[in-house]
């Protein structure tokens, strides 16, 4: 064993040599050193405005929904450990993968039943993506390849994501000109109780009738737009997606990432609209934020469609695909979820969020105050101050990460009450603060 570091030590090496996510190299602020982590709290490697752990208000990007260090979870990994870690998909399959694959099938929406385990959610869509664009080269229809999507989502950083993240002050905007240009409707109209707006469902349709004849694909998230702006709408919109999408001989994908496994109150967003998607992606919670991996999941249409094409497979095979200890885990997750009135702990959740952010509205430059599911939203009226935030957080012993106009909180599905109301004041105070 290596000779262990002093927390100061570590942070020296993480400035020289380790880049964070959107940050800058080397950092300009120091990160927080974690030791540990179990249930809901980070146990920190020294303290940091006097505490030594926080309840993590984030799920570590909204993944980890069954807390840390959970016996179940270990229970599967370690099992899994001692049969065999890793082995390749290509030619050979094993039992956790195909379990998985069976368990999505069986509780995602009926029309879906083949399922392609990646790497991470940016690779999912990568892969939804090329599924909808071989669809249409196979069925000799080369032409649709372009994608439409609505302003206001984030899809993931590799490449095709990122051409149907928000190319106007979203987070890819540097690429302009360099990625493939797709094409973009309004922003939905915000609010998952509104009623639906008959001018906007127009301008879908007519958005998508006009541009049929070149389009792959739509692709939303549902209900909820995540990274893009923490936005909801209502479930209705789908349902204009999927009859303009059927009428027109268009491709519906919905990136569920960040919204699958009961995050909204439904145990897939769809779910609130009542349809089905031809691709849907999936992952972030799928292994409860123990490893990453990600699923892409098609009809038998698509999957046909696909194998009637002069390459009769899909061109895609990620080294780590169907990873056994990953599969394992997940599959062992959703188990964990399902054998549990997980609808009734994220009701649980919301309640608390509304009850605990409501004084957030009285506060000088916030905007709006949503909440829906296990997912609490403060926007406010200006940029925030990350750093002042995210302290101002800390010193109530809660781990956020603010980003743009927004302070907001996705927490595990076992938070207490009182840790709820804990993360909420919290918010208030990034929001008072930042």
């Amino acid at each position: 064993m290596p000779e262990p570091l002093t927390p100061g030590e570590l942070l020296a090496l993480d400035r020289q040599h380790v880049w964070h996510p959107y940050g800058p190299m080397p950092g300009k602020a120091a990160p927080l050193l974690v030791g540990s982590a179990s249930g809901v709290r980070l146990r920190l490697a020294e303290p940091v405005e006097g505490q030594d752990e926080l309840v993590d208000g984030m799920s570590s990007w909204w993944s980890a929904v069954h807390g840390y260090n959970h016996p179940v979870l270990n229970d599967a990994a370690h099992g899994q450990l001692e049969r065999m870690s890793h082995v390749m998909f290509g030619g050979l399959t094993h039992e956790p993968a195909v379990r998985l694959a069976k368990r999505l099938v069986d509780i995602s929406p009926e029309p879906l039943q083949h399922v392609f385990l990646a790497d991470s959610g940016s690779v999912s869509v990568e892969v939804a993506v090329k599924m909808c664009l071989q669809y249409w080269r196979s069925l000799g229809k080369p032409r649709k390849q372009r994608l439409l999507t609505w302003r206001g989502g984030y899809h993931g950083d590799t490449w095709q994501p990122m051409s149907v993240c928000d190319p106007d002050g979203g987070m890819h905007e540097l690429w302009q000109g360099a990625l493939p240009r797709q094409i973009f409707a309004d922003a939905p109209p915000a609010g998952f109780d509104a009623a639906p707006d008959e001018a906007y469902a127009a301008h879908l349709r007519e958005l998508i009738g006009r541009h049929a004849e070149e389009l792959a694909a739509v692709i939303v998230e549902p209900v909820v737009q995540g990274a893009g702006g923490m936005s909801f709408h209502s479930p209705a919109y789908l349902r204009v997606l999927r009859e303009a999408c059927d009428e027109h001989g268009v491709l519906l994908v919905f990136d569920e990432i960040a919204t699958g496994f009961g995050r909204t109150g439904a145990l897939f967003a769809a779910e609130h609209a009542g349809v089905a998607p031809d691709v849907m992606c999936l992952g972030k919670a799928l292994t409860g934020g123990y490893l990453t991996l990600a699923a892409t999941l098609c009809t038998t249409a698509v999957a046909d469609g696909i194998s009637r094409g002069a390459l009769p497979v899909l061109a895609h095979g990620p080294t780590f695909m169907g990873n056994p200890l990953a599969a394992a885990v997940a599959d062992a997750s959703i188990s964990l979820l399902l054998s549990q009135d997980w609808g009734q702990e994220v009701k649980r959740i919301e309640t608390g969020l509304r009850n605990g952010l409501a004084p957030a509205a009285d506060l000088p430059g916030v905007r709006e105050v949503r909440v829906l599911g296990a997912i609490g939203v403060v926007q406010l009226d200006h940029e925030v101050d990350m750093a002042a935030a995210t302290r101002a957080a800390v010193r109530e012993g809660v781990w956020l990460r603010p980003f743009r106009d927004l302070i907001y909180t996705m927490p595990p599905y076992i938070t207490g009450d009182d840790d709820v109301a804990r993360i909420s004041a919290a918010v208030c105070a990034a929001a008072r603060e930042g």
